[in-house]
């Protein structure tokens, strides 16, 4: 069974509330990226970066949003789901992609230093058993210069935290 993909109008609107979501976390002093699980035409998971907040390595966008998925539709395979989020997956949430089945990706902008979907390496292109389709640059200048923004605060504060 094939599964629908999202259309473009579709895509920027999921993207917008990742984005209202990656402004909750920048509000709050952490990396700005958010993150929705579509289902059936409505949002089944949202997350966003908390891992300062949560002195948690593991909090970000995509696990908390995959983890409200899972919760919500009472199971671990989202096989019939589409994930936005503003940044491009880290290895990490790549790997969670790929175990929840999850077919298909769109990310905002890129992540030079730590991306797992071409930046720095593509771990949907390797052998693993699920192999989500992705698409990039959904909403790519509003999802950029919010990081962009966030990074010039943090420096302009001399954060160690600007790296």
């Amino acid at each position: 069974m094939e599964i629908e993909k999202i259309t473009s109008e579709d895509a920027e609107k999921y993207m917008r509330e990742a984005i209202e979501l990656a402004r909750l976390s920048a509000d709050e002093g952490e990396v700005p990226v958010g993150c929705v699980v579509v289902c059936d035409g409505g949002i089944v998971g949202r997350g966003r970066n908390r891992r300062e907040t949560g002195k948690n390595a593991l909090a970000h966008a995509e696990i908390e949003a995959i983890d409200e998925a899972c919760r919500t539709l009472g199971g671990w395979r989202l096989w019939k789901c589409a994930l936005l989020v503003t940044l491009e997956p880290c290895p990490m949430c790549a790997g969670a992609i790929i175990n929840a089945r999850i077919p298909q990706v769109y990310y905002g902008t890129e992540d030079p230093k730590g991306g797992a979907c071409g930046s720095v390496v593509n771990l949907f292109e390797m052998k693993f058993n699920h192999r989500p389709e992705v698409v990039s640059g959904i909403l790519k200048e509003q999802c950029s210069d919010m990081l962009t923004d966030f990074f010039k605060n943090l420096r302009s504060k001399g954060s160690d935290r600007a790296q």
